[in-house]
């Protein structure tokens, strides 16, 4: 590798570490920002604000994808992913600038959601900019390893996020911390911000882009003739299908899902949880490069594919085992404590709540929606007609309430009762209560290297892993199957649906599907179906590119 391709791979990897440090700062913190924007509202309503607000940059990022992806292939790659990097770090910075609620009232949360979508869109642009930045650099034949470089950058920026965080919670203090100290890491970005723009203004445009600007063959209206005209469009479909969807929903359960089920489901705290997944990200962000090296010898799509299948096969004994050793007591009681939720059929909804802004209020939501949030497992037998639905817990029968017909004092009361009634059943049947000393607990960042948090770091090291294996040869994949005239459009479009949408919405769809089903694993079936989905569409239809020249500007051939 020459000293220019070097400069180039750093140019475009520092950046992108940057923007995902960004992107992921607000979600670590948005519990917190929710108390500073939104102070008006109860917690848990200004919390679903806070995620809301989250969302919207996840929601707009195939709009950036729109946006910068023409212009990046009208303009070029050098400037336009310029543009997003400056666009994403002053965001960022004015976010730890901003001032809260109480000072300038409404005004806070309006400019916090702007920010928000300004961030989303960068991001949105940010990444097909880097990824073919670098693809048209590197010479054929050795994509898959210039290119998996980028790959690690969203790993990274999650860890380095995570590291900051850290460090300034343990400098300020909690207290500190949650009044002041949460601005520091947005703030810390400007520095960043102006490392990126430095090395970035030292680079020229790529080779291919300007081979097409001197031979006049670049396109007039990249999204049209990238989505409107079937024989480009299709590979839009393709790479979404065969390839996206399946990278995503196994990206966000390696990293995203296993924090949530380690944190959400499972009752570790949060310095623990992100401790432990530090370390997987630290062991395991390697296997970006080993597979996208590996994927120039024998192709794109057997690495993926293999991924997305083993994936599917194991998720299911990998987070029963997660389960046992991090929580042991919790994975006793569900071996042995038989919970029944009995309720009228037409009295359950299926809890689908991606924006946080619905309520779920007959009897039987209310009594599933509290086993969930309390990681029990139950089965729903049928009541008669009208009858509220009851929860036994062993031989104790506990009655539930429709918060609808809920008025005065019992708005406060029985949802309270309810509450303590069906938490101490479940404590004398054998659930752990909230001094469990069995659950996995670190005192400091190197405190894993004792049998229970080290076979859960080598664990999550495996989900990982498998993360690398569909993540590191994706953008190689996504960026031979495009021609150069609208590559930057053609492949920033599926790439930010399948990552933004697909794997976006899997939190929230998984515990739907745990509330529905009353078993803890049951949201594993989210990334399960749409990683087989994408294993069979992509064996069928995806074409292999590794030998391509995409110099010669021809789409792929399927």
């Amino acid at each position: 590798m020459t000293r220019e391709e070097k400069k180039v791979i750093l140019a475009s990897s520092a950046g992108t570490v940057f923007e995902w440090y960004d992107f992921y700062l607000y979600g670590s913190l948005a519990a917190i920002i929710g108390a500073q924007f939104f102070a008006p509202f109860p917690e848990a309503t200004r919390n679903v604000f806070a995620l809301l607000a989250f969302a919207a940059g996840f929601l707009v990022r195939p709009f950036g994808a729109l946006v910068f992806g023409r212009l990046g292939d009208l303009v070029g790659r050098k400037y336009t992913f310029l543009v997003t990097i400056l666009i994403m770090g002053i965001s960022t910075f004015v976010v730890g600038l901003l001032p809260t609620y109480e000072s300038i009232g409404w005004a806070a949360p309006v400019l916090l959601i702007v920010l928000r979508l300004l961030q989303g869109l960068a991001l949105g642009g940010e990444y097909g900019g880097a990824v073919v930045y670098v693809a048209e650099h590197a010479p054929n034949g050795r994509r898959g390893f210039y290119t998996s470089w980028i790959q690690t950058t969203a790993t990274m920026g999650l860890l380095l996020s995570l590291m900051v965080i850290l460090g300034v919670r343990m400098w300020t203090g909690e207290q500190a911390f949650a009044a002041w100290g949460w601005r520091i890491p947005f703030l810390l970005s400007i520095i960043l911000l102006a490392i990126s723009i430095w090395i970035r203004m030292q680079m020229n445009e790529s080779p291919a882009f300007k081979k097409m600007k001197e031979e006049g063959t670049n396109s007039k209206a990249p999204i049209s003739e990238a989505f409107g005209q079937w024989k480009n469009a299709k590979f839009a479909v393709i790479a979404l299908l065969g390839l996206v969807a399946g990278q995503a929903v196994v990206w966000y359960t390696g990293q995203f899902y296993a924090l949530f089920f380690l944190q959400s489901i499972l009752r570790v705290d949060m310095f623990t949880a992100n401790v432990l997944i530090a370390w997987s990200l630290i062991l395991g962000t390697a296997g970006f490069v080993i597979f996208g090296t590996l994927s120039d010898k024998i192709g794109r799509k057997p690495i993926i594919l293999a991924g997305c299948l083993i994936a599917a096969i194991t998720y299911f004994p990998v987070f029963g085992f997660i389960t046992k050793t991090a929580n042991p007591a919790l994975h006793r009681a569900h071996q042995s404590t038989q919970v029944v939720v009995l309720a009228d059929p037409n009295d359950c909804s299926f809890q689908f709540n991606p924006t946080g802004t619905s309520k779920f209020t007959n009897s039987c939501d209310v009594a599933k929606a509290l086993l969930a949030r309390n990681s029990v497992n139950y089965r729903v037998e049928p009541a008669p007609a009208g009858q509220p639905a009851k929860i036994r817990i062993g031989q104790t029968e506990v009655a539930s309430y429709d918060a609808a017909k809920l008025t005065g004092d019992a708005t406060r009361t029985a949802p309270a009762a309810f509450t303590r009634d069906v938490t101490a059943a479940l404590t004398a049947a054998g659930y752990p209560g909230a001094t469990n000393a069995e659950i996995v607990k670190l005192s400091s960042f190197f405190d894993v290297f004792r049998a229970q948090p080290f076979l859960l770091v080598l664990t999550l090291t495996y989900l990982v892993v498998l993360v690398t294996m569909v993540y590191g040869p994706i953008a190689a994949a996504l960026v031979e199957l495009f021609p150069t005239r609208i590559r930057y459009t053609g492949m920033s479009l599926p790439y930010h649906i399948g990552n933004g949408w697909f794997g976006g919405l899997m939190p929230a769809t998984a515990f739907a599907m745990i509330a529905q089903s009353g078993d803890i694993y049951y949201g594993l079936w989210y990334p399960i179906v749409i990683a087989l989905g994408t294993f069979v569409i992509g064996l069928l239809v995806v074409p292999e590119t590794k030998d391509r020249d995409i110099f010669a500007d021809e789409p792929a051939k399927t």
